[in-house]
């Protein structure tokens, strides 16, 4: 069985879904100046669905995780974790994790109504994920030193793509996205 811990940045307790209430493992954590705020509260009842998807997930798969929710920046951040020898590392490839995050939006499209944003980690993937996109920015900033007027990179998501914005600004460079759907990039250039 999963447990399941709501991290909210916001200063009053929102009104606690029933689907949170049927669950025995849950504890809430509230903090911050939001908590009247409508949006929190879409976002909270969001992670809510999200958390019981991936916990009903879990179970059917037969593995064993925490599941931890944390609404930060205007996203529903799922993070999914075990401890000691776990069998949870068999979701935690890259491709794994988007492909269950995508599912885990239209299962709260389909309870909500409404488009999802949230980010699922499973097992550390987004931090192993982080390490990669600054590979990429690293070489990317590599071939700009070596002369290259622009380093284009790989397509990848809006929010890979606002992490990789986030590294190029730190490292002293520009970057902007260039292209449509699925081709969506990042360019790299010079300040």
């Amino acid at each position: 069985m999963s447990d399941v811990t709501e991290t909210t940045d916001s200063s009053t307790a929102p009104d606690i879904d029933e689907t949170l209430a049927a669950h025995d493992d849950v504890s809430v954590d509230v903090a911050g100046p939001e908590a009247a705020d409508a949006g929190t509260s879409r976002l909270d009842d969001e992670g809510d669905v999200a958390a019981d998807y991936i916990e009903e997930l879990l179970d059917i798969c037969d593995l064993d995780g925490d599941i931890d929710i944390e609404v930060t920046d205007g996203r529903a951040y799922i993070s999914v974790n075990a401890s000691g020898d776990s069998n949870l590392r068999v979701l935690s490839r890259t491709e794994t994790v988007a492909a269950l995050q995508e599912l885990t939006r239209l299962a709260v499209q389909t309870k909500t109504g409404e488009f999802s944003r949230l980010i699922l980690d499973v097992g550390g993937s987004r931090e192993q994920r982080q390490r990669e996109l600054e590979r990429l920015v690293d070489a990317a900033v590599a071939r700009l030193e070596a002369g290259s007027d622009a380093a284009h990179l790989e397509p990848m998501s809006s929010y890979e793509r606002k992490l990789v914005h986030d590294i190029v600004a730190a490292r002293g460079f520009s970057s902007e996205s260039e292209g449509e759907g699925r081709d969506r990039h990042t360019v790299v250039r010079r300040a």
